[in-house]
Parts: structure tokens; C-alpha cells; sequence
């Protein structure tokens, strides 16, 4: 079996595209190569105006356990620093963003997950930061996904003493959004992935581009009354209203 076989794959169906991982058998550790792919599946997605939800899922028992450590052994292999801007390019999708966790996280996986708008578990599901324990420093993006999403608290818990957690511990530190059944994990992620596809598109991915901005201490004032205001004339939000008083469900369009 080749390596290209183990590339993260993308595939589209209308509004929902879904991003694969698939080295089961390593754990679907990232490697250099692994991460041009996800770089270039989410160019297409954000260059495809159709596609409002992307998922990101993982084949085998382990979601994902981070950067390939032994890519660093090669002069050729780009530093974590790489890793790092990847994941800063997920949490920047323009479509809003799902990780369907079915399994292990662990390393740059974590953050990996954390860059997603939305993180479904299932009780099956664990996760460890162990970059102290191979003396690596984390990268700058990372670092501040941690705080901004679980807290300066848990973040030092997580990176400092790099102890694993449970899918309980994960979900009451707001790691995980939603932590439902194993068998229900797939039902549960189509259900969200359409119920997010039907919302009025220039609102949804706004006002998303927008919350993760503000969460960097980054709010743009004026981009965001020109959003309001455009909002304010366009046909979806006509289509809302006209939905709401006739009581039944809207048909955006994204205009």
C-alpha cells in the first residue's frame, strides 16, 4: 500500500464536505505530506461558495495523535511551527467547522480539534498534551486556542503536568461541545452538519469569521456594522421573516 493511500482525503456532497484522516494504523499521526493535504482540501473548500460545513473525521480506533515526531529527524522536514499554521488555517475556514472525535486524541490532534467550530465525542474518547514530556515548545497559535476555548486553568493543567483526560473530564473543561452515544456519534453529526447547512449563509459564516476574531482580542468594528447592515437588506433575511410569520422552515440562498 502506498503512501498517497494513507492521504487525508476530501469529498463534497452539496452544502457538507468531510475531510478523512487515514493512517489508522499510526494512530493518524500527521506528517509533512499529511499536512499539504489538509491545506489544499481546505483551499478548495474555501474557494467552493456552496459548501457552508466542513467535518473532519478519522478512520480506525485513534482520532488523531499529532505531528509525526519522526519527521523532525529529517533536515528536509519542516519544523512543528508548520503544524501549527496548518491548524490556524482550519480555525480560518471560511465554513464553520465540525471534528466527530471517535476516538484518542493526543499532541497537535488536540489543537487540531480545537480549531473546529463544533467537537462531537463519544465516552470512548481521551486526550493528553505530551509536547513537555519530548521537550517541545508548543507553537504560538495552539497555545491560544487552548486558552481562549478551555481557560488559562486548564490549559496549564493540560500542557504542564500532560496527563490524560477522560471524555467526561473533556467535556466539562468545554473540549468537547457535545458528548453523545458511540452509536448515535455518526446520526448526531448528520443531523448537526444539516441543521448548520440551512442557516442563512452570509449571517452564518460571518458572524463565525467574527466570534473567532473577537477571541483573539481582534474586533473589527466597522467590518462588522457593514456585515449588519448588508444583512439587513438581503434577500435571506426577507426570506427569514416571510419563514417565520408563515411558520415554516426558510430557503436561503445566500443573497
Amino acid at each position: 500500500m502506498t503512501e498517497d493511500l494513507h492521504t487525508p482525503t476530501l469529498h463534497v456532497e452539496g452544502a457538507i464536505a468531510t475531510l478523512q484522516l487515514n493512517k489508522a494504523e499510526h494512530a493518524n499521526r500527521l506528517s509533512p505530506a499529511d499536512l499539504k493535504a489538509i491545506e489544499q482540501h481546505i483551499a478548495t473548500v474555501n474557494d467552493s461558495e456552496g459548501v457552508l460545513v466542513l467535518r473532519l473525521i478519522a478512520s480506525g480506533k485513534y482520532f488523531c495523535s499529532g505531528y509525526d515526531i519522526s519527521s523532525l529527524a529529517s533536515e528536509e522536514a519542516p519544523s512543528s511551527l508548520y503544524f501549527g499554521e496548518v491548524v490556524d488555517a482550519l480555525e480560518q475556514c471560511r465554513a464553520i467547522t465540525i471534528a466527530v472525535i471517535q476516538g484518542g486524541v493526543y499532541g497537535g490532534g488536540t489543537d487540531l480539534c480545537l480549531a473546529c467550530d463544533f467537537r462531537l465525542g463519544t465516552d470512548r474518547v481521551n486526550m493528553f498534551m505530551p509536547a513537555v514530556k519530548f521537550g517541545l515548545h508548543f507553537y504560538p497559535g495552539g497555545m491560544q486556542r487552548y486558552i481562549s476555548r478551555l481557560g488559562l486553568n486548564n490549559a496549564k493543567y493540560l500542557f504542564l503536568t500532560a496527563e490524560k483526560v477522560d471524555a467526561a473530564r473533556m467535556l466539562d473543561m468545554g473540549f468537547l461541545t457535545e458528548l453523545v452515544p458511540a452509536q448515535r456519534l455518526q446520526l448526531r453529526t448528520d443531523e448537526l452538519s444539516s441543521h448548520l447547512a440551512a442557516m442563512a449563509p452570509q449571517a452564518l459564516l460571518g458572524i463565525k469569521k467574527h466570534l473567532n476574531l473577537i477571541a483573539r482580542q481582534e474586533i473589527r468594528t466597522e467590518e462588522i456594522i457593514q456585515a449588519v447592515l448588508r444583512s439587513e437588506s438581503s434577500q435571506d433575511m426577507k426570506e427569514g421573516a416571510a419563514a417565520w410569520r408563515a411558520q415554516r422552515s426558510p430557503v436561503f440562498t445566500g443573497r
